[in-house]
């Protein structure tokens, strides 16, 4: 592999030099096109014969070692791959004939078509030939736990159903498109396990060997890794010392959302030299592969994670993870027609279950980043640990602060020195506004602040990086302080800070308001010469409680204010789709993961094993974890079936037994809050155990997401181009998808709409209840039903509009059976117009 990867780099480079010199043309900027075909893929050809009537013949496979196991694609997959490769170089040189194009890959298993590096003349060209089905400029994406399992229940109850943590997840392979992977960190390790570590025989991916990845890195845990970065490189981006040309995780984002999902258990968490706990992957018995398309110094771009959905699918993953969310709302008809979407939705097709990180972007409505109803999206919650420290003021005020710091010697208190009272008699512009950062230990006397508790400022610049708590620590200690105490500068607003490990004694007051009263008891307790204004006494004193012990009293889940919120936008127009987005919340704040040796996305966990990061990139992994139990006990579901187990089991209701609330506001967000709806948990809260005996299920095929596509005005094209399929006469509205959920968008007077739910469980007898979103009145049929193991019973629900309004009500419907099954299903509703005002 590595010699592919080397000749990859190899002719890229040779390319960028030669459009240096007089060979291109310097009126015309190159940028990266995906061109996708017609023809079908490799994943929807079915037809030996057509094989046949291509005149194919059977090639060689790759030059890649592989695993020791077969492949899960049979040779006329191969050969009609291999034909689709010839096809696409044939039609470049056809249609570029003498000029310059570089093709950065061949799309064969997903979808039909290939990236190249070319004008925007030549990607004119290529867009009016009839073979071509779409082109579109390539665009940038970003990435978006030893409590955990024990939060959701997983060791009394998932867990105990698989046959505990030794086997929870056996047989499934997870793939993720991230950042890569430490392979060295015990958390992939496969010789702490005690039982026969079989790699699953359908899956048929290879180990990338490189310097940076050497071989052996690979084992029965981690079972494949790749990286791509043909985009990348051609932009002349990708920094080889930073980013990694293997898939080694020089950032640390990938190593972390792996261990989540599917890290080893019982892995001891030492962070600067403290012990937090043993940490497991939700699922520590499944295999990892790795897709390493996004990278530390840029993010990432799509041909390069097009080309990563497309081998993971090739390889046989069960699951794909993916933490990652587009930089812009994707152009066109609707949000749903991208080239990664649509690479997803054939994944769905060959069975594979697609979980997506909601974004970042919230609180803000029509902020989600992950768009289609094929894709399970996932924002983000709290859960009930929490790691608080605080200062006790000789004034006895107790301020409370965050991070993972040990507190000073039992209650003994120490003089509070701030920084920009402690300059030595060498430092210059003294009234320089950084120096109260203690980021330079020559700037400060070492006398005054030895044996005491440095007072420190937070600043807008460790918010971007430009001074750091490691560097306010070594100094700290060089300068021989019994701690550290940071207080909030006034201009970082709504900033939130998540625990940072401390080896010192320390704790860093988030709050300007608590700030400020810091700084008032130590300025009223300064002594000054009457003449001279000198400072001629500290009197300020203080004691620190330390934080390394969790809380597990916090009131959870609840939505953090960053979770991306629905509705979901159907277009570049902010319209709403009739699509619940998110699906699901689940844990992603304050999350201990396993951390790449050299991950440098935080500094400071820069150096250690774990790190303690926030965000939906981290929920997302959470349910492609819990996702392989599932697929463990029923391997024959398809993803919507997974999809729908998920969301009819979630939980509504916090540890309290009060409804999960969700907070709206960057700045003091537990102060903003109020009841979640649909639009920011979508279903709710993962609830792991119950997903695992769903007793009903909604199932929705490829074929159902075809003929909602369809059902798009003037898409018929598109999915041609997309799909290789035509449109028929019968094709559906978004509302009538049988998902686990009903969302109208506009409701216009009345309307009707149909689920079909199949029992997975024995013979049972549901009593049907709802509570109808405010405006909308709700009628549902049949309120009762029997129904026998593996049989199908149809639901009609009836809208019909009773007030004019524009703002979207919530209501639920509630399946309860008598054998102890309750499948919930959430109603939303945008628009409403009533017959009245119709009428009128």
């Amino acid at each position: 592999m590595e010699s592919v990867y080397f000749c990859m780099h190899l002719t890229v480079v040779l390319w960028l030099g030669l459009c240096m010199g007089v060979f291109c043309q310097e009126d015309s900027v190159t940028a990266v096109y995906i061109v996708t075909l017609k023809q079908a893929p490799v994943a929807h050809y079915s037809s030996e014969a057509r094989f046949e009537e291509a005149g194919l013949r059977n090639e060689a496979s790759g030059r890649i070692s592989k695993l020791d196991k077969p492949r899960n694609i049979s040779r006329s997959d191969h050969r009609y791959g291999s034909y689709l490769t010839r096809v696409h170089d044939s039609l470049l040189r056809r249609v570029l004939r003498g000029e310059n194009y570089l093709k950065l890959y061949s799309y064969h298993y997903l979808i039909n078509g290939f990236a190249v590096l070319v004008t925007p003349q030549q990607a004119e060209k290529l867009s009016r030939r009839r073979e071509v089905a779409n082109v579109v400029m390539d665009f940038s994406v970003r990435t978006a736990t030893t409590h955990t399992p024990e939060f959701l229940g997983l060791p009394r109850g998932a867990w105990v159903q698989e046959g505990g943590p030794a086997y929870a997840g056996e047989g499934i392979v997870i793939g993720f498109i991230d950042t890569g992977i430490d392979p060295t960190h015990p958390s992939f390790s496969d010789d702490i396990l005690e039982n026969a570590y079989p790699v699953p025989s359908h899956f048929s991916g290879v180990c990338e060997v490189t310097r940076d990845f050497p071989s052996g890195s690979c084992n029965r845990k981690l079972i494949g890794a790749r990286h791509f970065a043909a985009s990348a490189i051609t932009r002349g981006i990708f920094n080889a010392t930073q980013d990694y040309a293997s898939p080694f995780d020089g950032d640390g984002h990938g190593t972390h959302t792996a261990s989540i999902a599917a890290g080893n258990h019982g892995i001891p968490v030492i962070v600067a030299g403290h012990h937090f706990g043993n940490a497991s992957g939700m699922a520590p018995r499944s295999h990892i592969a790795v897709y390493k398309a996004l990278y530390k110094s840029f993010g990432g771009f799509a041909a390069d994670v097009v080309a990563a959905i497309d081998q993971a699918a090739q390889d046989g993953v069960d699951i794909i993870s993916l933490s990652i969310t587009p930089n812009r709302r994707p152009p066109g008809l609707a949000t749903f027609f991208n080239p990664i979407d649509m690479a997803l939705l054939s994944a769905v097709k060959a069975g594979i279950f697609v979980v997506q990180a909601a974004g970042n972007t919230g609180p803000s409505p029509k902020s989600i980043s992950s768009f289609s109803p094929w894709i399970f999206t996932v924002g983000a919650s709290a859960h009930d640990r929490i790691y608080s420290n605080s200062i006790v003021l000789g004034n006895n005020i107790t301020i409370s602060g965050v991070g993972l710091a040990p507190g000073t010697r039992n209650t003994t208190t120490y003089t509070l020195v701030l920084a920009l009272h402690a300059l030595n008699n060498e430092t210059t512009d003294t009234n320089g506004m950084y120096l109260g950062e203690c980021q330079e230990p020559t700037s400060l006397n070492r006398d005054l602040i030895q044996g005491n508790l440095l007072v420190c400022s937070y600043s807008i610049r460790f918010v971007l990086g430009l001074s750091t708590i490691k560097q306010a620590l070594e100094t700290a200690k060089n300068l021989s302080a019994a701690g550290l105490v940071f207080y909030m500068d006034p201009f970082v607003i709504g900033f939130q800070l998540n625990p940072i490990p401390m080896k010192l004694p320390g704790v860093i007051i988030p709050s300007p308001d608590d700030s400020k009263i810091l700084l008032q008891y130590y300025n009223s307790s300064l002594e000054r010469d009457a003449v001279s204004k000198k400072i001629v006494k500290f009197g300020a004193v203080a004691s620190i409680l330390g934080g390394l012990k969790a809380n597990y009293n916090n009131s959870a889940p609840k939505v953090m204010y960053y979770s991306a919120r629905g509705p979901d936008p159907e277009d570049s127009f902010l319209d709403d789709a009739d699509i619940l987005k998110p699906n699901l919340i689940a844990p992603g704040n304050f999350i201990w993961g396993a951390w790449s040796s050299v991950g440098a996305d935080s500094v400071e966990f820069e150096g250690e094993n774990f790190a303690m990061m926030s965000g939906t990139s981290m929920a997302a992994p959470h349910v492609a974890g819990l996702a392989s139990l599932i697929k463990q006990k029923f391997p024959n579901f398809s993803p919507s079936a997974i999809g729908s187990a998920l969301s009819t089991t979630a939980s509504l209701y916090d540890n309290n037994g009060s409804p999960i609330m969700a907070q709206r506001s960057y700045s003091n967000p537990d102060q903003n809050q109020s009841p979640a709806t649909p639009f920011d948990m979508g279903s709710g809260f993962v609830n792991a155990t119950s997903a695992l005996d769903p007793g009903l299920i909604f199932d929705s095929s490829y074929d159902d997401f075809l003929s909602f596509l369809c059902g798009i005005n003037g898409s018929s094209p598109i999915v041609l181009n997309y799909t290789g399929k035509s449109c028929g006469i019968y094709n559906i509205n978004a509302s009538d998808l049988n998902l686990p959920s009903i969302t109208i968008a506009k409701l216009n007077q009345s309307r009707t709409v149909q689920r079909v739910v199949t029992n997975i469980a024995g013979n049972e007898t549901y009593n049907v209840g709802w509570s109808a979103p405010y405006g909308v009145s709700v009628l549902v049929s049949p309120t009762r039903f029997f129904i026998a193991g593996g049989q199908k019973q149809d639901l009609t629900v009836q809208f019909n509009a009773t007030m004019n309004s524009s703002f979207a009500s919530f209501g639920r419907i509630g399946l309860f059976g008598n054998q102890g099954h309750i499948v919930n299903i959430p109603l939303s509703v945008i628009l409403k117009i009533s017959s009245s005002i119709t009428n009128n």
